[in-house]
């Protein structure tokens, strides 16, 4: 689209000061086909992408070069978006999305009119995009209509009549030996007769024995502590942090007691990581001050599992912590996380990652901690362990202070939410669900009821009108595009004329018309584009 771009700008000054048919022609069809592959609208749409997945408009002019690794892999799903393909391969792509970059994708994938494949582990995006679900299992793939959640109850019911009849499968077998054994027993002809027929109908049944899908391989978690804490567990005043001349957040305060599930939400760069790097005292706050209540005994699960050491073997990464651990006990608690025979031989710099977290979670179990620090304890994990984990978690008598994207995870666990804004700590009670119904109530005054309504009402109908003030200046430039491009192709046709060709003087004034009208063109492109922006941005809004 950009090339198409540059080259019609350069026929166009080219034309300028010569006559060139050939130019003439390419110049008519290069502009059709840069107005029917939706040339006049693909700055807006990519400005609009690439804000919605996180990127601030300073960002646009960085070179690629300069760009982390997830900013490139946000890139390449910009560009796979806008590719208007018919259908779409997604894998994970909300790996590197914070909350608000995967409701966007979410909104955009609901809205696409192509087809969609994609690996996620992600259960709430699945939930919220797919009509169809297939899982990979014990070399069987299976499917059914409908989202995930839809596809758990009904592999439930699958998994319970296909157990059910086994079972039935199974008692018949057994009588039909029994009769078998009994025929045999009488010990006459016919009694031989019936056993043989028995025996071909035992043989035809058991190999028609349909059996049922094993349980999958689970970890086992369980995590407990030797000691309670306090009511108080943490208590945070007026924290802030910057690196330079970035601030990450300022003056943030919470409070968080016996037994919370506490979950730090926030937009990528908002400094969550940062704050429980704070807490574990890896790194110090600008100012503000925090302490943590009595009888508490702090584990720290780091998203970049840097606590394992590389030059170990999985074994000994448990044993040198658990000296008085024997053998065999060490072994039985890595079996639970599914490390088994010589897997506990493994150096640990060769584990992928989800191992690498596997063995991260037993470490924080066997630290007998009473408060847990989580930051993104399920990015690495599939969906079963991520399932396992929150059953765990879900037991445990201690306190939950956790990092994460994962909204199905927070669902489950959280009781309180709060949100880092550059002000301060925002807090929420409940899950994401229940966070998600206050932000779309929410207004902008707190106390007084009725003027809250009014003010309300007023700020809905001024941006009711601005949206249809915008559609209508939309609406008059698309109509002046049309009415320019029709000018254009007209003039265009008229120098194609053989004795319009020939007259220097005539094709130099159409020339000069032509780009006069192209330049025209292009202020209500671009008053076009702007507003479109703007309209993005009001509806994304509502």
């Amino acid at each position: 689209m950009i090339d198409a771009e540059i080259e019609l700008e350069k026929i166009s000054r080219i034309l300028e000061n010569e006559n060139n048919e050939l130019l003439i022609n390419r110049q008519n069809d290069l502009r059709e086909e840069f107005i029917a592959n939706g040339g006049l609208t693909y700055k807006s749409r990519t400005a609009s992408a690439l804000k919605g997945l996180g990127f601030s408009e300073e960002e646009f002019g960085i070179t690629c070069d300069k760009l982390s690794g997830g900013q490139r892999s946000k890139l390449s799903l910009c560009k796979l978006l806008l590719s208007k393909a018919d259908l779409i391969l997604l894998d994970e792509p909300t790996n590197h999305l914070d909350i608000s970059g995967t409701e966007w994708l979410e909104s955009f994938l609901q809205a696409y009119k192509g087809s969609v494949i994609v690996i996620s582990h992600d259960r709430y995006f699945l939930d919220k995009i797919c009509n169809k679900t297939v899982e990979i299992s014990n070399k069987r793939s299976y499917s059914s209509n409908g989202n995930y959640s839809v596809y758990l109850k009904l592999k439930k019911e699958r998994l319970d009549s296909e157990r059910k009849h086994y079972q039935n499968q199974l008692e018949e077998i057994k009588r039909i030996e029994g009769i078998i054994e009994q025929q045999r027993a009488f010990g006459r002809e016919r009694n031989f007769i019936t056993a043989e027929s028995k025996r071909k109908m035992l043989e035809k049944k058991k190999a028609e024995l349909i059996v049922p899908e094993p349980d999958p391989s689970e970890m086992r978690i369980k995590f407990s502590s030797d000691i309670e804490t306090g009511n108080d567990v943490l208590f945070i005043d007026s924290l802030s942090k910057s690196f330079g001349d970035r601030k990450l957040f300022e003056n943030g305060s919470l409070q968080v007691y016996k037994n919370d599930r506490a979950f730090i939400i926030g937009p990528n760069g908002c400094g969550k990581t940062t704050l429980l790097r704070i807490l574990t005292r890896q790194i110090s706050a600008d100012s503000g001050r925090y302490s943590f209540g009595s009888n508490v005994r702090t584990g720290y699960f780091d998203q970049s599992l840097e606590n394992l050491n590389k030059g170990k073997t999985v074994i000994d990464e448990i044993w040198d912590e658990h000296r008085s651990f024997t053998e065999t006990k060490v072994r039985n608690y890595l079996a639970l996380f599914l490390f088994r025979g010589d897997d506990v031989y493994k150096a640990v710099d060769t584990l992928s990652g989800g191992e690498k977290a596997k063995l991260c979670l037993l470490k924080l179990m066997l630290s007998g901690a009473n408060v847990l620090l989580l930051d993104e304890p399920t990015n690495h994990l599939d969906i079963t362990s991520r399932e396992v984990l929150e059953t765990a978690l879900s037991d445990f008598e201690g306190t939950i202070i956790a990092v994460s994207h994962d909204r199905y995870f927070i669902n489950k666990l959280a009781n309180k939410i709060f949100r880092i804004g550059p002000g301060g700590f925002e807090k929420f009670d409940g899950g994401y669900d229940d966070y998600c119904s206050v932000i779309l109530t929410e207004n902008n005054t707190k106390t007084d009821s009725k003027p809250q309504k009014i003010n309300s009402y007023k700020l809905r109908k001024e941006k009711e009108s601005e949206i249809n003030r915008l559609r209508g200046k939309i609406k008059r430039a698309e109509a002046e595009i049309d009415r320019l491009d029709s000018e254009i192709s007209k003039l265009n046709s008229e120098m194609s004329d053989p004795e319009v060709s020939a007259d220097y003087e005539k094709v130099i004034e159409l020339t000069n018309r032509i780009n006069q009208l192209t330049d025209e063109q292009s202020i209500f492109m671009d008053e076009w584009e702007n507003n479109n922006i703007r309209l993005t941005e009001l509806t994304e809004e509502n």
